[in-house]
């Protein structure tokens, strides 16, 4: 797989699966009148948690990187 097609992968990943979780739960909200409140907080805040953890493992490769080329 070429580098940084992984890191792709999971972005689009994370993107199709909020507005997937975002649909669902308007759906429920629709049928049952009651917002998942939790359930919400917890989903959003596992996914941001995952990109920015992606973004730091990124940028952790990019400066090692750039301090390589600069030896």
């Amino acid at each position: 797989m070429k580098e940084g097609m992984f890191s792709k992968l999971v972005i689009i990943a994370v993107i199709a699966l909020n507005i997937v979780f975002t649909a669902i739960v308007l759906w429920i909200f629709l049928k049952t009148s009651v917002e998942p409140t939790t359930l919400i907080g917890c989903w959003f805040g596992f996914t941001t948690v995952e990109m920015w953890s992606l973004a730091s493992i990124k940028k952790a490769k990019v400066k090692k990187k750039e301090e390589q080329n600069h030896e």
